[in-house]
């Protein structure tokens, strides 16, 4: 078969994604699968026995990233694929897991046609994506892209308390390949858009063009716990009215911005959290996205007079502590072309768009030119047990990343 009659199979990719969804699932039909537990070596082990069953050499680096390795023609610099199979506590079964495992398939199809590719091709599982246990998030990318240095990053401590490095170590995949193991031609990410556009506008790929800026702080308030009942309102100094207030700041200065301005407090704890005692201490995280870095900045300068502002006036100490700081990212705009070209050719609908959500494929664009696929997620649902995309969406979307692929390592 001609190797532009190639497609991958549907089937064999479906039925491996709902297979990787039952390690780590919850009662609710939920995926937890933290950053290097137990549930993510187990994933990684039948990721890697995939890899391996399609022909590919498989290595491991210092962070723990995982790279699938096919050979090609000539001995040049790879085009690379993949993301990551890390889950936060509530996922779905395709964040992350479709561009991986959408990278074996195309794999998989290319060793049953016979067919091959002048430059290697590389499948990378990329470790701590979603931060949801060590910040920042897409940690592994980042240290591979040399953003983050290798100590620095086993020294994060997860929510659980525990270090990174030691974690890593204890589900044994500390490997010993260098950073970075390779440095690509091209990388390309297949990855569902997690948002709703596609779905609302009944498009099925997106050529992803850039990606918001990120910026996370931790901001901790210390008030003064007392009685619920006998302290009156002017005397007060209530850390858990200093989180609300900030919680309805950013919805505010979110909607004053406008544009492309999100914010959100996603975690918040409070003590001595008692029905009949006013809050001493609470700890909250702020998450701000924009695509325009000049705005994003004037975001975080209003967060920070206003929390100065609240400070004052309450009577409490608010401290803050960054978590992650991501510039907004340009992608390779011929690559995005190519993609746009490569769905029309194959008969699909796309339009170009922005990611919300922070990808692997944004650091990996600091090292070499690189672009997203995006294929609908049902309603906008993600980060939740009824995260769904239709089948023939997730074929369609391994198909425009197979020949998307081809093109790029012909």
């Amino acid at each position: 078969m001609k190797a532009e009659h190639l497609r991958t199979v549907a089937d064999r990719l479906l039925a491996n994604l709902a297979e990787l969804a039952t390690v780590g699932v919850t009662d609710d039909g939920a995926c937890c699968r933290l950053a290097l537990s137990d549930d993510d070596r187990a994933g990684r082990d039948l990721v890697c026995r995939w890899m391996r069953e399609a022909g590919m050499d498989v290595r491991i680096d210092a962070i723990g990233n995982i790279f699938g390795f096919r050979a090609g023609v000539e001995d040049t610099a790879p085009v690379m694929t993949g993301s990551h199979i890390d889950t936060v506590r509530t996922g779905g079964r395709y964040d992350g897991c479709l561009g991986v495992l959408a990278g074996i398939e195309v794999v998989r199809t290319l060793q049953d046609a016979g067919v091959r590719t002048r430059r290697p091709l590389v499948v990378g599982v990329f470790t701590n994506e979603e931060g949801a246990r060590f910040a920042p998030d897409m940690l592994g990318s980042l240290v591979y892209v040399g953003g983050l240095a290798l100590d620095d990053a086993y020294a994060r401590i997860g929510i659980d308390g525990l270090r990174l490095g030691d974690e890593l170590a204890r589900i044994g995949y500390r490997g010993d390949a260098p950073l970075p193991l390779y440095r690509p031609h091209a990388h390309v990410e297949l990855h569902i858009e997690q948002g709703p556009v596609l779905d609302a506008e009944g498009i099925t790929i997106g050529a992803v063009e850039n990606v918001q800026g990120i910026s996370w702080q931790e901001v901790s308030i210390a008030g003064q716990a007392n009685h619920a009942g006998t302290t009156p309102m002017r005397l007060r100094h209530d850390a858990g009215y200093a989180a609300a207030a900030i919680g309805v700041f950013l919805r505010t200065l979110a909607r004053e911005l406008g544009g492309n301005q999100v914010c959100t407090v996603g975690a918040l704890t409070q003590h001595p959290n008692l029905v009949n005692v006013i809050p001493g201490r609470v700890t909250l995280t702020v998450d701000l996205r924009n695509t325009e870095e000049a705005v994003l900045q004037q975001a975080e300068r209003r967060l920070a007079a206003f929390l100065a502002e609240l400070a004052e006036a309450e009577g409490v100490a608010i401290e803050t502590r960054r978590l992650a700081r991501f510039e907004p990212v340009v992608f390779d705009a011929g690559i995005a072309t190519r993609i746009s070209r490569v769905a029309a050719r194959l008969g699909h609908s796309c339009r170009a768009m922005t990611s919300g959500a922070g990808h692997d494929a944004q650091m990996m664009a600091r090292i070499c030119k690189a672009a997203m696929v995006f294929v609908p997620s049902v309603a906008g649902i993600s980060h939740n047990p009824a995260e769904h995309t239709a089948p023939e969406h997730l074929a369609a979307g391994a198909d425009v990343l197979l020949h998307t692929l081809l093109e790029l390592a012909a």
